[in-house]
């Protein structure tokens, strides 16, 4: 499966968790308090950092695909960040980059 991945700055993390998950008519997969949360639905890897000082701003895009191995990432011509990258890499990513998440997704 391949998701498109839009990642955003927030000012506060569990605020934006409740109108999220309200927006989006299901809970994150996964939660790092005060840091991180993401989710997947069938068509959209969204996640949110809580970062006041750029709350509101769009971090990278880019594609989630369960066909790739690893993790990519370069500039469009407008200098905006595409990452590529599996699920079993984001995973681990959020790991060393944020901490053990909380996942919310039972699976």
């Amino acid at each position: 499966m391949k998701r498109f991945h839009i990642a955003l700055a927030v000012a506060n993390l569990d605020a934006s968790i409740e109108d999220y998950t309200r927006r989006l008519d299901q809970p994150p997969t996964a939660v790092v308090p005060g840091r991180y949360a993401m989710w997947r639905t069938d068509l959209l890897n969204f996640s949110i950092n809580e970062m006041p000082d750029k709350s509101g701003q769009l971090r990278h895009v880019g594609f989630e695909d369960d066909s790739v191995e690893g993790y990519s990432s370069s500039k469009d011509v407008n200098g905006l960040e595409w990452e590529l990258f599996s699920v079993e890499e984001q995973d681990r990513r959020i790991v060393s980059t944020y901490g053990e998440a909380v996942r919310t997704d039972k699976g």
